[in-house]
Order: structure tokens, then sequence, then C-alpha cells
């Protein structure tokens, strides 16, 4: 096999060739070369790295949003064959690939959506689904004073009122000190009148009641996904901003 002449940057991963003449020159000539090209490799490296960290919406076996992961999750996934990449024509008519047709469906890609390899370049792709899976991510909501009030929507559990949060406090229904635990059925929101004036009783002690039972809070489907940033046309079929949002309440 032919050796083949250059110098190598980048920890050896992409070949400067020099030729002949010019390894002939001066060493300070083959330096000059080196830094000139250097800044181009270091351009691609890094639009590579971009490239692959690229936000890619993944879909359970049923076709619902069940997360998101990186280009390069998704690769390996379809690679594995655990899934398999979407993609829509201007009809919006659906088709799935495996890795090998869609490395054949990527010839004609543009440049800024593929990743190029020694032996063939593959479109990043922008939606995958998974072969298997068909059920939602099971979450569970953190017991935290943020979702307290999520969950009673800054309003008093006793009078009924909207506060802003500052005005309010966290009520345990059955005082603890009464055997009463720091648990989402026995935490609410309070305003502090009524925190005041409920005291360390039970609420019918206080000749008081609650506007509702509080609940441990149902946790929806949630994709942590930043739609203040350009998204992918194509997620708009499979992600609806409604359904996204967290909703703690019943």
């Amino acid at each position: 096999m032919q050796r083949r002449e250059g110098i190598y940057v980048d920890g050896g991963s992409v070949p400067l060739t020099l030729t002949v003449k010019k390894a002939n020159d001066s060493v300070a000539e083959i330096y000059a070369e080196v830094r000139k090209r250097r800044p181009r490799t270091c351009l691609r490296v890094k639009e590579l790295h971009t490239l692959l960290n690229s936000q890619v919406l993944v879909l359970n076996r049923l076709w619902q949003a069940v997360n998101i992961c990186s280009a390069r999750r998704a690769f390996s996934l379809v690679y594995a064959g655990h899934a398999q990449i979407v993609s829509s024509d201007d009809a919006n008519n659906f088709s799935t690939h495996d890795f090998d047709s869609w490395r054949d469906l990527s010839a004609n890609a543009p440049d800024h959506e593929v990743v190029t390899t020694i032996s063939f370049k593959i479109r990043i792709p922008r939606v995958i689904v998974l072969l298997v899976f068909d059920r939602l991510p099971k979450k569970e909501v953190k017991f935290t004073r943020h979702n307290v009030f999520e969950r009673d929507k800054n309003t008093c559990q006793y009078c009924g009122h909207i506060f802003d949060r500052s005005d309010l406090n966290l009520d345990h229904v059955v005082p603890r000190d009464r055997g009463g635990t720091t648990i989402w059925e026995n935490v609410v929101c309070s305003c502090i009148a009524c925190n005041t004036r409920k005291g360390n009783r039970l609420p019918r002690e206080a000749h008081m009641s609650l506007i509702r039972k509080p609940k441990r809070p149902k946790w929806r489907p949630f994709v942590q996904i930043t739609f203040a940033a350009p998204q992918h046309d194509l997620w708009k079929h499979f992600v609806d901003l409604a359904y996204w949002n967290v909703e703690l309440s019943d």
C-alpha cells in the first residue's frame, strides 16, 4: 500500500497533503502552509460537531412524540435497527427509511444538511420513529414549592383568591405536630390571612374548608423543547405546543 505523504493536525484526523516541491522548501514555508489551512480544518470539525448535535424528534411506535435526541444518537438507533428515519414530501405523505435507504436518499441532499464520511454522505434526520417502544414516558412531578404553586394556580385553597407567590405560604392541612406529613395530599397554597386564621388547627376546627382536595398532580408527557429556537417544519405534524405544556392540575 502506498504511503500517503502529508502533515496531520488536530489529532491526526485531517491530512494536509504537501507536494514534493513544498517538502523541499524551507521549514518556514511548510509551517505557513499548515497555519493557512488549519482555520479551515477547525471550521469543518466545528460544523460537523454542530450537525451531529442537531435536535431530532423521537416518536414511539404509535407515532407519538416522546423525546428529543441528538443526530448522533439518532444515527446510532437507526443503524442498530431500533428506529427508522421519517421523511415527508410536498404533499405531506410520510415515509420511513432504514440506514441504507436513507443514505441512498441523501445523495442529492444540500451540503449544509449532510455529514460526509470517506465513502458516502448522509443527511441529518429531523424525526425518527422507534420500532418497538409504544408507551409514553412516565415521570413523577417533583414535590417542590414551585410545583405546589403550579398545581394550585397561585390560588389560596381556603379563600379561593389568586395572589402573587410572595404573598402565599404552604400550609399543612393536617398540622405536622398533629401527625400531618409533608406530601402532595397534605400541602396546599394558603394566603397569609388564611394561614394565620387557621393556625395550628384542622380546617374544620377553624371553620374553614378547602376549595378542592389536594392531590398528587398527574404528569402529562412533556419534552423539554426550547420553542423559542427555530424548529423544523416536519416537527409540526407531531408536536402540539399546547399538549406539550406541563400541566400539574387535573
